[in-house]
């Protein structure tokens, strides 16, 4: 079988390359070359820049795909650009859209595939909808192959899962922990939220490519471990061996003072709302998929990589002055209630 990604190298796609490396199939990646070390033996590189339609053609010319994978598709114009190169070239076309597509506010905690989208609150996952829309409408109406994956909140060993941090990743909110200051929860930190390892997510994908029944549907590929938002900050602060100090926050106030950090969209239109993922369309085509890397291990698997590797911490004053700022006002605001 041999599988085409577009991008293959970020956090989702990364651990999908290696697993089809693994499982003998024949991988090309098509991007800029610039993880190009990092890539298992065996894997093709095909150097183009996936908006320049011309330099894409020439690179693939010849050559037909049982599965072309997209993981930088945001927008419609990408999807549009993609069935111009690839209809007619591949088995199948799978795209990767985002599960805060599906309908905010949550109607029902419990989110299948049938579950409506609609979010008036991100860009993002507007977006997101407006592919799948196309992408779908190509499927019915000419039988252009589409597969659509919704994922949630996948993380790796770069990238530590967190609700609340700044435009540089997760480091200054680490740091403020190692430091013995308070961080910032969404809410009272009780909603529902799942968190999905890359490996585990790479079984449930590669477990649609090639999969006629996959073809014309849309699945979401999660773990079926739901914590809440507390839970997950008190994991990692076991991890690190610190207390927790945590500092509970509205998601209304975060939205409407943390502008630069676009809170609107990542809280109130994705992680302040409980959600709980009904995985049974995914597993009765893809019967491996399970959850073997529980958040307690993952989150130790990625403090182990940021804790070792100091380019990956990355200070973010900005930021840190930001939540000293909130944590600040809102101390002075209980004085004065309290006189």
């Amino acid at each position: 079988m041999k599988a085409l990604m577009v991008g293959g190298t970020g956090q989702i796609s990364m651990a999908i390359t290696r697993k089809l490396v693994k499982d003998g199939w024949e991988v090309y990646l098509l991007n800029r070359g610039n993880r190009k070390n990092e890539l298992p033996e065996g894997v093709h590189s095909l150097i183009a820049d996936i908006a320049d339609e011309g330099a894409v053609l020439s690179a693939i010319e010849g050559m037909r795909f049982d599965c072309v994978a997209e993981f930088i598709g945001f927008t419609v114009n990408h999807v549009e650009r993609d069935y111009r190169l690839f209809n007619g070239r591949c088995g199948q076309y799978l795209y990767i859209s985002s599960a805060s597509a599906y309908h905010k506010p949550v109607r029902d905690y419990r989110i299948t595939e049938g579950t409506a989208l609609a979010n008036p609150y991100w860009q993002y996952s507007r977006d997101k909808i407006a592919c799948e829309d196309f992408l779908m409408e190509k499927y019915r109406t000419e039988g252009f192959p589409v597969t659509i994956v919704r994922p949630s909140h996948t993380y790796d060993e770069r990238n530590l899962p967190l609700g609340v941090h700044g435009a540089k990743g997760p480091w200054q909110v680490i740091k403020r922990m190692l430091d013995g200051k308070p961080v910032i929860i969404q809410g009272d930190g009780t909603s529902l939220w799942t968190l999905t390892f890359n490996t585990d997510f790479a079984v449930g994908f590669t477990g649609l490519m090639g999969n006629r029944h996959a073809i014309g549907e849309a699945f979401q590929i999660t773990s079926d471990e739901t914590l809440t938002w507390n839970q997950i900050y008190e994991t990692i602060a076991d991890a690190l061996q610190v207390p927790l100090k945590a500092y509970h926050v509205s998601s209304d106030f975060l939205a409407d003072v943390g502008g630069q950090y676009d809170y609107r969209g990542s809280l109130i239109g994705d992680k302040s709302n409980s959600v709980v993922f009904e995985n049974t369309k995914l597993k009765q085509i893809v019967p491996k998929m399970t959850t073997c890397v529980p958040f307690h291990e993952g989150a130790r698997r990625s403090l182990a990589y940021l804790l070792s590797h100091l380019e990956c911490q990355v200070e973010d004053p900005e930021f840190d002055a930001f939540c000293d700022r909130v944590i600040g006002a809102l101390e002075e605001a209980k004085k004065k209630v309290l006189g």
